[in-house]
């Protein structure tokens, strides 16, 4: 089968194939496995932080690579950002419903990890 019949097939079925480079899915994809994408969402799960609390929580971290996360994590509709016209203006952002559903197997990816890694013995 070649690439465009499958992208067809993927169109047809509402079926997306994250491994071919114009499936639809993969740049979300993308997004979230990026080396500060997980990291977002994770610090969103449990409620919506302004833009220097995000920084903040996430160490490491620059202000640019911050704000180019959260630009493609709600162009791609898994953070919802709310401006207060204020001055400096407020930004907020959280995990729309979509940014949740994604997110919780992250966090209990994060959470399993971690409770494995405070056991004693492990390493």
């Amino acid at each position: 089968m070649t690439g465009g019949s499958q992208h067809r097939q993927a169109e047809a079925g509402k079926r997306y194939d994250v491994f071919h480079t114009d499936c639809l899915a993969r740049d979300v994809v993308d997004h979230v496995t990026s080396r500060w994408g997980i990291w977002v969402l994770i610090s969103l799960r449990s409620n919506s932080l302004r833009f220097y609390e995000l920084r903040e929580s996430i160490q490491g971290i620059s202000e640019k690579m911050l704000a180019q996360t959260l630009r493609a994590l709600v162009q791609d509709g898994l953070v919802w950002r709310k401006v207060e016209p204020t001055t400096p203006p407020q930004v907020t952002y959280g995990l729309t419903e979509f940014g949740q559903d994604v997110g919780e197997p992250l966090t209990e990816l994060f959470d399993r990890i971690t409770e494995r890694l405070s056991r004693p013995g492990a390493g």
